[in-house]
């Protein structure tokens, strides 16, 4: 098939910023570092981001991914996704002669910080976030006699509190920010002293994306989110675009994915990716999108992102070494707690 250009009238809105964050680049750079260092195989406890292609290309350079501590050899080496975890999974890896290294995301670190300040001064927290989502496990397991979650304006009828006058919200990191609101809004209804986070704890990222894809929805018949099904980020974009006024949003992938059909009476096709995806399945998709008559790329620019995240600590360190030397410590796991890192 030759490869036809722009046809008249049909355009390409491409949403800027896209893909990703600086959490997720951090992360995902954390493995390969971790497997040029200390050699295959590291362990990752959970899917290091929430990307299918990701997870693929990590796995075949020598990655492990398992769901639970245990699963993990005693003696080696595990790394904590960007998802961040519970306190108790750091105690898992300490008795399990693990060494760790620990790739939350430092925004879902300030949300677990939160939580245990605000633990420690008694209050109800109530946690809006999605159930099941790592996340979510992670940031209640800081404090889960104080935690309840919040899942969506719909579960506010349900919330009870102790006492009104101690009661303080926080979330997870990926949501949708007005469905966020929305819910904030209907707890500060039946909780008048609700108090808010010192900062808000959905994401710059989170935010950005969502905002260029408002902006493009508006235009765009068809809005196609490059990202995973377990992508919490990814599905916002995909509501967010519909909510936005797109006729139809639709989540991939992989250029392979996209069904012609989705095309039929379309002029305006609008593209973006989830803060998990790399660039390159974003390129398959435009390419794909060239070669049926959408050459023509506008960009659709809402901010302007330059942050950036220093590389987790622990991979200053031999921790070939120091996982030996804890299975050498042989006489029970006195002190052992702290040389996996995590307690720094």
């Amino acid at each position: 098939m030759g490869r036809m250009t722009a046809s008249p009238g049909r355009r390409v809105l491409l949403a800027a910023p896209r893909g990703y964050c600086a959490g997720v680049d951090r992360a995902v750079i954390a493995v390969e570092k971790a497997l040029e260092q200390y050699g295959a195989p590291v362990y990752v406890r959970h899917e290091i981001v929430h990307n299918k292609y990701v997870v693929q290309t990590l796995e075949k350079k020598g990655a492990i991914f398992v769901e639970r501590t245990e699963e993990v050899p005693e003696g080696n080496i595990v790394m904590f996704s960007a998802h961040g975890v519970a306190p108790v999974v750091h105690e898992e890896a300490a008795r399990g002669k693990l060494a760790t290294i620990d790739a939350t995301c430092p925004l879902v670190t300030k949300v677990h910080k939160e939580a245990v300040r605000f633990a420690g001064e008694d209050y109800d927290i109530l946690l809006i976030g999605h159930e099941g989502h790592e996340e979510v496990i992670g940031t209640s397991g800081e404090a889960p006699e104080h935690i309840q979650l919040v899942d969506g304006p719909g579960d506010v009828a349900k919330v009870e509190v102790r006492d009104e006058s101690k009661v303080v919200w926080l979330s997870q990191t990926t949501l949708s920010v007005d469905e966020t609101m929305e819910t904030v809004d209907a707890l500060k209804e039946k909780f008048p002293q609700l108090i808010s986070p010192p900062s808000d704890d959905i994401c710059y990222a989170t935010q950005n994306r969502q905002l260029a894809v408002k902006q493009m929805g508006a235009e765009a018949e068809l809005v196609i989110v490059v990202g995973s099904r377990n992508s919490s980020n990814s599905k916002r974009l995909v509501e967010v675009a519909k909510l936005a006024g797109s006729r139809e949003a639709y989540l991939v992938d992989f250029a392979g994915e996209i069904d012609e059909a989705w095309l039929e009476g379309v002029t305006t096709v609008g593209v973006t990716s989830g803060a998990s995806v790399p660039e390159v399945l974003v390129e398959e998709v435009l390419e794909w999108l060239t070669q049926r008559g959408y050459g023509d790329v506008e960009l659709v620019k809402a901010a302007e992102e330059s942050i950036t995240f220093s590389l987790p600590k622990e991979l200053r360190r031999d921790l070939r070494e120091e996982a030996a030397a804890l299975i050498a410590e042989r006489t029970g796991a006195a002190g052992s707690g702290n040389s996996g890192g995590s307690g720094e």
